[in-house]
């Protein structure tokens, strides 16, 4: 029987931690630029990062959370959020960029929150891959839910495999060579409202064309 590999609810870790995580900050090739909102100029949030096995780099995963809902943040290419694919070694964590200020909010540069940093998620979540023999990512999560006696909201996701859509198939293609982006991982908002993406109570898919270094990022509901 063929196996699907979750992603598991598994701790806390420093925010710089070298691991699979949701949250903190993101570790990538010294001098990257924290990257920016096409809409609203605005940071990006820093969401995750995903660290793939057999040096196959590490895929970083950010999303717009300055002006929820107007900036096409669910689309791999409105410019609402980025993913990228980073080498496996020689990554660093990403300073932090300076928050948006009122003036930037009266100039029409995102609608921000004083009490929301828009730039990371307020706590850090570990993941730990586990192999489930199930060939879909929901049976499998309820079969681990059964075995492990911990509930299926502790399941953040899936690393690799086939995709289940909760929509239509939005797989993307790759800008440097056209063709379709290999599925990376599905990832949840999961149950800690300090480490939960806005994801519309849906769920986000991350990509990559490793040949190419590119990935791209979009959620459904």
């Amino acid at each position: 029987m063929s196996t699907a590999t979750l992603l598991i609810h598994n701790g806390s870790a420093a925010p710089d931690a070298p691991v699979t995580r949701i949250g903190g900050l993101p570790l990538a090739p010294a001098g990257t630029r924290w990257p920016g909102c096409t809409s609203c100029s605005g940071p990006l949030r820093f969401i995750a990062q995903l660290v793939l096995g057999g040096g196959r780099g590490v895929l970083a995963v950010f999303m717009c959370a300055n002006d929820p809902g107007s900036c096409k943040d669910w689309s791999a290419t409105a410019g609402g959020n980025r993913a990228y694919l980073f080498p496996p070694t020689g990554l660093v964590p990403l300073p932090l960029p300076a928050l948006p200020t009122a003036a930037d909010e009266d100039e029409g540069e995102g609608d921000y929150d004083e009490d929301e940093d828009v730039r990371q998620l307020g706590a850090v979540r570990t993941v730990e891959p586990v192999a489930v023999a199930e060939p879909g990512y929901r049976a499998a999560a309820e079969a681990w839910s059964a075995q492990s006696g911990r509930p299926t909201r502790h399941v953040l996701g899936q690393l690799g495999g086939t995709p289940e859509w909760l929509q239509d198939d939005e797989t993307p293609d790759c800008p440097g060579c056209g063709r379709p982006m290999e599925f990376v991982a599905r990832l949840e908002e999961g149950p800690d409202p300090l480490t939960a993406p806005n994801f519309g109570s849906g769920s986000a898919y991350a990509h990559a064309c490793e040949p190419c270094g590119r990935a791209a990022f979009l959620w459904q509901c």
